[in-house]
């Protein structure tokens, strides 16, 4: 009787929700310009438009669900979760919520989270003021933290300018919440994450894999992401969410 006991109760610890859960790998992709290529710049961090469309249109089809990192909670609520994040700010992300709008079903909401730096907001090729709060405005976006300045976090001593007064000017134009941070070149160290952890609740890096939630302390504040590039095939942009890198 007690090796049955046993046996069951190992079943349902492995096939428990929780035990799924906990090995649930969560796509977390990041883009920079959804634009065509016009030699400025490096082109693997363009993609176009056309590009873009048919890769949220495979997500459409395929069962997902965008989430933004305001709904963090619902990563295990929800069908085949994914996050689309956008670095840096660039006006041409206006051509992503164009496309999301365009795509956008009774079932599926597209959403993504675009990372801005706060004193590049109304430079000629970046998002202005009033461009953020109609991407906020318009629900298909959040509008998070890429810093201030765009520095090397590693290697700064003013952590206050970078990362609270960059939060606080985002949310004066938005008004809404802004609780992560995109780790500028993804780099970081334990000094970086103590310190974003003082404002933001999530920390970005460009580590090239899936989260897979393993209880860890630091674990949000060092969140992994899959790269979208310019050369990135259909096929290959399949196999990247469905697979890992």
């Amino acid at each position: 009787m007690k090796q049955a006991i046993l046996i069951i109760t190992c079943i349902l610890f492995f096939f428990s929700p929780t035990s799924i859960f906990a090995q649930q790998e969560l796509p977390i992709l990041v883009y920079h310009s959804i634009a065509e290529y016009t030699g400025q710049g490096s082109k693997e961090l363009f993609v176009t438009p056309k590009n873009f469309e048919e890769q949220m249109n495979y997500l459409r089809k395929n069962g997902f669900t965008p989430l933004t990192f305001e709904n963090w909670d619902k990563i295990h609520q929800v069908p085949k979760p994914i996050f689309i994040t956008f670095d840096d700010g660039y006006k041409n992300n206006l051509n992503a919520l164009r496309i999301f709008e365009k795509i956008q079903t009774n079932s599926f909401k597209p959403v993504g989270t675009i990372f801005v730096i706060s004193d590049f907001v109304n430079r000629p090729n970046r998002l202005s003021n009033e461009d953020m709060r109609a991407m906020v405005n318009s629900g298909f976006f959040s509008i998070q933290s890429h810093t201030a300045t765009h520095p090397d976090l590693t290697q700064i001593t003013d952590y206050v300018y970078e990362l609270k007064n960059s939060k606080e000017k985002i949310f004066q134009i938005t008004g809404k919440p802004v609780i992560a941070l995109s780790y500028p070149y993804g780099n970081f160290n334990d000094k970086v994450v103590s310190e974003t952890k003082k404002y933001y609740s999530f920390g970005l890096t460009t580590t090239p894999a899936k989260y897979i939630e393993k209880g860890q302390e630091k674990e949000l504040y060092l969140l992994p992401r899959l790269y979208i590039k310019y050369s990135t095939t259909l096929n290959e942009f399949a196999k990247i969410v469905e697979e890992g890198s």
